[in-house]
């Protein structure tokens, strides 16, 4: 693995934690270092969970040379949703309620 490659993940993983962001309704009380760690957790946990129980499409996004599975991506901003929602909920749990 490479520089470049790191970059790409973790640019990879903003992307995903953006969009992710934008799905959820209401403000998210979290900073955008938290999104794109959950982006890039989400990265990673999707790909693991879609090898594991072999979902793949037949479709795929072509990036610079890089293909990426259409089903692989749902699955991916599917769990980056989760986490964003966690953790918006646990910033609000622990806030210190001067902003409800």
């Amino acid at each position: 693995m490479q520089a470049q490659d790191y970059l790409a993940a973790i640019l990879f993983g903003a992307v995903i934690g953006i969009i992710a962001r934008i799905l959820l309704p209401g403000r998210q009380p979290i900073g955008f270092l938290l999104t794109v760690l959950i982006g890039m957790g989400a990265a990673v946990a999707g790909t693991w969970a879609s090898d594991r129980w072999d979902l793949h499409s037949s479709g795929s996004l072509v990036v610079r040379g890089h293909h990426y599975d259409w089903l692989v991506l749902g699955v991916q901003v599917g769990i980056a949703v989760v986490g964003v929602a966690v953790a918006a909920l646990l910033a609000k749990a622990f806030s210190s309620g001067e902003e409800r």
